[in-house]
Protein backbone atom coordinates (compact mmCIF):
# COMPACT_ATOMS: atom_id res chain seq x y z
CA UNK A 1 0.00 0.00 0.00
CA UNK A 2 1.16 3.49 -0.83
CA UNK A 3 -0.34 6.49 0.94
CA UNK A 4 0.69 9.90 2.31
CA UNK A 5 2.53 9.95 5.63
CA UNK A 6 1.08 13.32 6.59
CA UNK A 7 -2.46 14.65 6.08
CA UNK A 8 -4.42 17.81 6.81
CA UNK A 9 -7.62 17.26 8.77
CA UNK A 10 -10.55 19.65 9.21
CA UNK A 11 -13.36 19.17 11.69
CA UNK A 12 -16.83 20.42 10.74
CA UNK A 13 -18.86 19.23 13.74
CA UNK A 14 -20.09 22.65 14.82
CA UNK A 15 -21.66 23.32 11.41
CA UNK A 16 -22.29 20.13 9.42
CA UNK A 17 -22.49 17.94 12.51
CA UNK A 18 -25.06 20.02 14.36
CA UNK A 19 -27.16 21.04 11.34
CA UNK A 20 -29.04 17.73 11.33
CA UNK A 21 -29.92 17.93 15.03
CA UNK A 22 -33.62 18.40 15.73
CA UNK A 23 -32.95 20.35 18.93
CA UNK A 24 -31.11 23.67 19.14
CA UNK A 25 -27.57 23.22 20.42
CA UNK A 26 -26.78 26.08 22.86
CA UNK A 27 -24.26 28.65 21.63
CA UNK A 28 -22.16 27.99 24.73
CA UNK A 29 -21.90 24.30 23.77
CA UNK A 30 -20.96 25.10 20.17
CA UNK A 31 -18.29 27.51 21.41
CA UNK A 32 -16.93 24.89 23.80
CA UNK A 33 -16.62 22.30 21.03
CA UNK A 34 -14.89 24.79 18.71
CA UNK A 35 -12.45 25.74 21.47
CA UNK A 36 -11.64 22.10 22.26
CA UNK A 37 -10.95 21.38 18.59
CA UNK A 38 -8.52 24.28 18.44
CA UNK A 39 -6.86 23.28 21.72
CA UNK A 40 -6.47 19.77 20.26
CA UNK A 41 -4.41 21.14 17.39
CA UNK A 42 -6.95 21.68 14.63
CA UNK A 43 -5.97 24.47 12.23
CA UNK A 44 -9.15 24.28 10.15
CA UNK A 45 -12.68 24.13 11.54
CA UNK A 46 -16.13 24.91 10.16
CA UNK A 47 -18.44 26.54 12.68
CA UNK A 48 -21.67 27.97 11.24
CA UNK A 49 -23.94 28.79 8.33
CA UNK A 50 -24.77 32.42 7.53
CA UNK A 51 -27.88 31.47 5.54
CA UNK A 52 -31.41 32.47 6.47
CA UNK A 53 -32.06 31.15 10.02
CA UNK A 54 -35.78 30.82 9.29
CA UNK A 55 -34.96 27.75 7.23
CA UNK A 56 -32.13 26.55 9.49
CA UNK A 57 -32.74 27.88 13.01
CA UNK A 58 -29.77 25.88 14.30
CA UNK A 59 -27.66 28.76 12.99
CA UNK A 60 -29.61 31.72 14.30
CA UNK A 61 -26.58 32.43 16.51
CA UNK A 62 -24.06 32.69 13.62
CA UNK A 63 -22.94 36.23 14.43
CA UNK A 64 -22.84 35.67 18.19
CA UNK A 65 -20.87 32.43 17.87
CA UNK A 66 -18.31 33.98 15.52
CA UNK A 67 -17.83 36.99 17.82
CA UNK A 68 -17.39 34.81 20.89
CA UNK A 69 -14.97 32.47 19.16
CA UNK A 70 -12.84 35.29 17.78
CA UNK A 71 -12.69 36.82 21.30
CA UNK A 72 -12.30 33.58 23.25
CA UNK A 73 -9.71 33.82 26.01
CA UNK A 74 -9.26 30.02 25.95
CA UNK A 75 -7.85 30.06 22.42
CA UNK A 76 -6.63 33.65 22.26
CA UNK A 77 -3.02 32.64 21.54
CA UNK A 78 -4.05 30.14 18.85
CA UNK A 79 -6.98 31.70 16.98
CA UNK A 80 -4.85 33.62 14.48
CA UNK A 81 -3.35 30.31 13.31
CA UNK A 82 -6.76 28.72 12.72
CA UNK A 83 -8.80 29.05 9.54
CA UNK A 84 -12.47 29.46 10.43
CA UNK A 85 -14.98 28.52 7.72
CA UNK A 86 -18.68 29.36 7.40
CA UNK A 87 -21.19 28.12 4.83
CA UNK A 88 -22.78 30.76 2.57
CA UNK A 89 -24.92 29.22 -0.15
CA UNK A 90 -26.59 32.39 -1.47
CA UNK A 91 -25.94 36.11 -1.97
CA UNK A 92 -27.37 37.43 1.30
CA UNK A 93 -25.33 34.96 3.32
CA UNK A 94 -22.12 36.03 1.56
CA UNK A 95 -22.99 39.68 2.14
CA UNK A 96 -23.46 38.93 5.85
CA UNK A 97 -20.00 37.38 6.09
CA UNK A 98 -18.46 40.32 4.24
CA UNK A 99 -20.02 42.73 6.75
CA UNK A 100 -18.91 40.52 9.63
CA UNK A 101 -15.39 40.48 8.23
CA UNK A 102 -15.34 44.26 8.01
CA UNK A 103 -16.45 44.41 11.65
CA UNK A 104 -13.59 42.12 12.70
CA UNK A 105 -15.30 38.81 13.48
CA UNK A 106 -16.14 37.32 10.08
CA UNK A 107 -14.86 33.95 8.85
CA UNK A 108 -11.54 33.47 7.08
CA UNK A 109 -13.12 31.24 4.47
CA UNK A 110 -16.61 30.63 3.10
CA UNK A 111 -18.12 27.70 1.26
CA UNK A 112 -20.21 27.82 -1.92
CA UNK A 113 -21.77 24.65 -3.29
CA UNK A 114 -22.87 23.12 -6.56
CA UNK A 115 -24.27 19.65 -7.23
CA UNK A 116 -23.71 17.76 -10.46
CA UNK A 117 -27.39 16.82 -10.17
CA UNK A 118 -29.53 19.76 -11.29
CA UNK A 119 -32.48 18.78 -9.08
CA UNK A 120 -30.30 18.36 -5.97
CA UNK A 121 -28.61 21.68 -6.68
CA UNK A 122 -31.93 23.49 -7.13
CA UNK A 123 -33.23 22.04 -3.87
CA UNK A 124 -30.14 23.24 -1.96
CA UNK A 125 -29.76 26.68 -3.51
CA UNK A 126 -33.01 27.66 -5.22
CA UNK A 127 -31.08 28.50 -8.39
CA UNK A 128 -30.30 26.64 -11.59
CA UNK A 129 -26.70 25.59 -12.02
CA UNK A 130 -25.99 28.26 -14.63
CA UNK A 131 -27.53 30.97 -12.43
CA UNK A 132 -25.42 29.77 -9.52
CA UNK A 133 -22.17 29.82 -11.49
CA UNK A 134 -22.85 33.44 -12.50
CA UNK A 135 -23.59 34.40 -8.91
CA UNK A 136 -20.48 32.60 -7.63
CA UNK A 137 -18.14 34.31 -10.08
CA UNK A 138 -19.43 37.70 -8.96
CA UNK A 139 -19.36 37.00 -5.23
CA UNK A 140 -16.00 35.23 -5.08
CA UNK A 141 -14.45 38.52 -6.16
CA UNK A 142 -16.43 40.42 -3.52
CA UNK A 143 -15.33 38.01 -0.79
CA UNK A 144 -11.70 38.11 -1.89
CA UNK A 145 -11.76 41.92 -1.79
CA UNK A 146 -12.21 41.81 2.01
CA UNK A 147 -9.72 38.98 2.56
CA UNK A 148 -12.13 36.02 2.63
CA UNK A 149 -11.06 32.83 0.86
CA UNK A 150 -13.68 30.80 -0.97
CA UNK A 151 -14.09 27.04 -1.14
CA UNK A 152 -16.08 25.58 -4.01
CA UNK A 153 -17.86 22.36 -3.15
CA UNK A 154 -18.91 19.76 -5.71
CA UNK A 155 -21.66 17.43 -4.51
CA UNK A 156 -23.50 14.34 -5.82
CA UNK A 157 -20.27 13.18 -7.48
CA UNK A 158 -21.02 9.48 -7.03
CA UNK A 159 -24.81 9.61 -7.05
CA UNK A 160 -27.85 11.70 -6.16
CA UNK A 161 -30.53 10.79 -3.58
CA UNK A 162 -33.13 12.44 -5.85
CA UNK A 163 -32.07 11.50 -9.40
CA UNK A 164 -29.93 8.42 -8.85
CA UNK A 165 -26.71 7.87 -10.90
CA UNK A 166 -24.71 10.95 -11.92
CA UNK A 167 -22.03 11.63 -14.53
CA UNK A 168 -18.58 11.69 -12.93
CA UNK A 169 -17.05 13.71 -15.78
CA UNK A 170 -19.33 16.56 -14.77
CA UNK A 171 -17.68 16.64 -11.32
CA UNK A 172 -14.25 16.96 -12.93
CA UNK A 173 -15.53 19.79 -15.09
CA UNK A 174 -17.01 21.57 -12.05
CA UNK A 175 -13.77 21.15 -10.09
CA UNK A 176 -11.81 22.93 -12.81
CA UNK A 177 -14.48 25.60 -13.09
CA UNK A 178 -14.32 26.43 -9.37
CA UNK A 179 -10.57 26.90 -9.50
CA UNK A 180 -10.80 28.92 -12.71
CA UNK A 181 -13.17 31.46 -11.14
CA UNK A 182 -11.11 31.94 -7.99
CA UNK A 183 -11.93 29.25 -5.42
CA UNK A 184 -8.88 28.48 -3.29
CA UNK A 185 -9.79 24.78 -2.95
CA UNK A 186 -12.52 22.26 -3.79
CA UNK A 187 -14.46 20.01 -1.45
CA UNK A 188 -15.30 16.76 -3.25
CA UNK A 189 -18.44 15.62 -1.45
CA UNK A 190 -20.31 12.38 -1.08
CA UNK A 191 -23.23 13.95 0.78
CA UNK A 192 -25.46 10.89 0.98
CA UNK A 193 -23.12 7.92 1.20
CA UNK A 194 -23.38 6.89 -2.47
CA UNK A 195 -19.65 6.48 -3.04
CA UNK A 196 -18.02 3.05 -3.06
CA UNK A 197 -14.25 2.68 -2.53
CA UNK A 198 -13.44 1.58 -6.09
CA UNK A 199 -15.18 4.63 -7.57
CA UNK A 200 -13.57 6.92 -4.97
CA UNK A 201 -10.12 5.70 -6.00
CA UNK A 202 -10.96 6.05 -9.68
CA UNK A 203 -12.35 9.56 -9.27
CA UNK A 204 -9.55 10.98 -7.15
CA UNK A 205 -6.91 9.40 -9.38
CA UNK A 206 -8.46 11.28 -12.29
CA UNK A 207 -8.72 14.49 -10.23
CA UNK A 208 -5.02 14.39 -9.34
CA UNK A 209 -4.04 13.56 -12.91
CA UNK A 210 -5.86 16.72 -14.02
CA UNK A 211 -4.95 18.96 -11.03
CA UNK A 212 -1.96 17.45 -9.18
CA UNK A 213 -1.75 20.07 -6.40
CA UNK A 214 -3.10 18.10 -3.43
CA UNK A 215 -3.72 21.29 -1.41
CA UNK A 216 -6.58 22.08 -3.80
CA UNK A 217 -8.61 18.97 -2.94
CA UNK A 218 -10.62 17.99 0.16
CA UNK A 219 -12.39 14.66 0.63
CA UNK A 220 -15.80 14.78 2.32
CA UNK A 221 -17.48 11.41 2.95
CA UNK A 222 -20.70 10.35 4.64
CA UNK A 223 -20.94 6.87 6.03
CA UNK A 224 -24.66 6.26 5.51
CA UNK A 225 -24.00 2.71 4.34
CA UNK A 226 -20.94 2.12 6.52
CA UNK A 227 -18.28 2.71 3.84
CA UNK A 228 -16.83 5.95 5.17
CA UNK A 229 -13.40 4.83 6.35
CA UNK A 230 -13.07 2.43 3.40
CA UNK A 231 -13.51 5.50 1.20
CA UNK A 232 -10.88 7.40 3.19
CA UNK A 233 -8.47 4.52 2.56
CA UNK A 234 -9.29 4.57 -1.16
CA UNK A 235 -8.70 8.34 -1.30
CA UNK A 236 -5.39 7.91 0.55
CA UNK A 237 -4.32 5.33 -2.01
CA UNK A 238 -5.12 7.81 -4.78
CA UNK A 239 -2.96 10.44 -3.04
CA UNK A 240 -5.52 12.76 -1.38
CA UNK A 241 -4.12 14.51 1.71
CA UNK A 242 -7.04 16.67 3.01
CA UNK A 243 -10.02 15.19 4.92
CA UNK A 244 -13.13 16.46 6.72
CA UNK A 245 -15.07 14.71 9.47
CA UNK A 246 -17.33 15.23 12.50
CA UNK A 247 -17.14 14.10 16.11
CA UNK A 248 -19.23 10.99 16.57
CA UNK A 249 -19.96 10.92 12.84
CA UNK A 250 -22.96 13.23 13.26
CA UNK A 251 -24.42 15.53 10.63
CA UNK A 252 -26.17 15.43 7.31
CA UNK A 253 -29.06 17.18 5.61
CA UNK A 254 -30.30 20.24 7.59
CA UNK A 255 -33.06 19.35 10.03
CA UNK A 256 -36.60 20.14 8.91
CA UNK A 257 -38.01 19.82 12.43
CA UNK A 258 -36.32 21.80 15.22
CA UNK A 259 -37.36 22.15 18.87
CA UNK A 260 -40.74 20.63 18.06
CA UNK A 261 -41.44 23.01 15.18
CA UNK A 262 -41.46 22.09 11.45
CA UNK A 263 -39.01 24.29 9.50
CA UNK A 264 -37.99 24.51 5.86
CA UNK A 265 -34.48 23.06 6.06
CA UNK A 266 -33.83 21.77 2.55
CA UNK A 267 -37.17 20.00 2.45
CA UNK A 268 -38.12 16.42 3.25
CA UNK A 269 -35.31 14.05 4.21
CA UNK A 270 -33.95 11.96 1.34
CA UNK A 271 -32.84 9.16 3.65
CA UNK A 272 -34.73 6.03 4.67
CA UNK A 273 -33.34 6.42 8.18
CA UNK A 274 -32.56 10.09 8.92
CA UNK A 275 -30.80 9.02 12.12
CA UNK A 276 -27.78 7.60 10.28
CA UNK A 277 -26.94 10.27 7.72
CA UNK A 278 -23.69 11.41 9.33
CA UNK A 279 -20.14 11.88 8.16
CA UNK A 280 -17.10 9.78 8.95
CA UNK A 281 -16.21 9.91 12.64
CA UNK A 282 -13.37 12.26 13.55
CA UNK A 283 -12.32 9.99 16.40
CA UNK A 284 -12.21 6.80 14.32
CA UNK A 285 -10.45 8.45 11.38
CA UNK A 286 -7.74 9.94 13.62
CA UNK A 287 -7.15 6.63 15.40
CA UNK A 288 -6.92 4.84 12.06
CA UNK A 289 -4.44 7.41 10.72
CA UNK A 290 -2.36 7.05 13.88
CA UNK A 291 -2.20 3.26 13.54
CA UNK A 292 -1.14 3.67 9.91
CA UNK A 293 1.69 6.02 10.90
CA UNK A 294 0.02 9.01 9.24
CA UNK A 295 0.72 12.32 10.95
CA UNK A 296 -2.20 14.69 11.63
CA UNK A 297 -0.84 17.12 14.23
CA UNK A 298 -3.91 16.53 16.42
CA UNK A 299 -3.99 15.41 20.07
CA UNK A 300 -6.04 12.23 19.65
CA UNK A 301 -6.58 11.57 23.36
CA UNK A 302 -8.02 15.05 23.81
CA UNK A 303 -10.30 14.51 20.81
CA UNK A 304 -11.59 11.25 22.31
CA UNK A 305 -12.45 13.09 25.52
CA UNK A 306 -14.14 15.86 23.54
CA UNK A 307 -16.16 13.27 21.63
CA UNK A 308 -17.52 11.85 24.90
CA UNK A 309 -18.80 15.31 25.84
CA UNK A 310 -20.40 15.80 22.40
CA UNK A 311 -22.43 12.66 23.11
CA UNK A 312 -23.70 14.40 26.25
CA UNK A 313 -24.40 17.62 24.35
CA UNK A 314 -26.66 15.86 21.83
CA UNK A 315 -28.02 13.43 24.40
CA UNK A 316 -27.35 10.09 22.74
CA UNK A 317 -24.73 7.51 21.85
CA UNK A 318 -22.95 8.51 18.63
CA UNK A 319 -21.21 6.50 15.94
CA UNK A 320 -17.59 6.46 17.08
CA UNK A 321 -16.19 3.01 17.76
CA UNK A 322 -13.02 4.56 19.22
CA UNK A 323 -15.07 6.37 21.87
CA UNK A 324 -16.40 2.99 22.95
CA UNK A 325 -13.24 0.89 22.63
CA UNK A 326 -10.40 3.40 22.97
CA UNK A 327 -7.07 3.48 21.15
CA UNK A 328 -4.92 0.45 20.55
CA UNK A 329 -2.35 0.20 23.39
CA UNK A 330 1.14 1.38 22.45
CA UNK A 331 2.98 -0.47 25.23
CA UNK A 332 2.93 -3.80 26.97
CA UNK A 333 1.24 -3.86 30.38
CA UNK A 334 3.58 -2.43 33.02
CA UNK A 335 5.63 -0.46 30.49
CA UNK A 336 5.53 3.31 30.08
Amino acid sequence: MKYPKKVKVSDITVRDGFQHEESIIPTEAKLWVAEQLILSGYKNIEVTNFGNPKGMPQFNDADELMKRLKNSKKVNSLIDEVEITAVTIRERAIERTIEARKEGYGPDRILLMVSTSESHHKKNSGLSLEEYWKMSEKYIKKANDVGIKVNGTVSTIWGCPIEGPTEINKALEFTKRWLDIGAVDVEHADHDGSASPDRVYNYFSRVLDAIPDTSKHIAHFHTTRGWGLANVLAALQAGITNYESTLGGIGGQPANFVNGIPVAGTGSYYYKDPGITGLISTEDMLVMFDEMGIETGVDIDKILETGKIVEKIVGRRLRSESIKNGRIPKFLKGEK
